[in-house]
């Protein structure tokens, strides 16, 4: 079975917890959604590029779900959780995925 790429998971994470949120009006089911993609990522990206590595992603991912609020305001929710969830997918491929899965 084909792995499939951390930045896939992260991103996914904070589209489909947004998703999940605003189409059920349940927040903490959207907020289950983020915190189960975000471990699956962080265990994977401990595996792919160690500890330090996984930690500072984990710190970007958290930092981009609590960005992604001010920048909503700025341009909108929909682009707003885009926007921070294609800058985590790059930074998790430049730091785990590009190394070779």
């Amino acid at each position: 079975m084909a792995k499939v790429p951390t930045a896939v998971i992260a991103a996914s994470g904070l589209v489909g917890g947004y998703g999940v949120a605003r189409w059920t009006k349940k927040r903490q089911l959207g907020g289950a959604v983020l915190a189960v993609a975000g471990a699956a990522a962080a265990q994977q990206w401990r595996r792919q590029a160690g500890g330090k590595a996984a930690g500072a992603l984990t710190a970007g991912y958290v930092a981009a779900f609590a960005g992604s609020h001010p920048l909503a305001k700025k341009v909108g929710a929909w682009p707003s959780v885009f926007g921070v969830a294609g800058a985590v997918a790059l930074a998790s491929w430049a730091v785990a995925d590009r190394r070779g899965a």
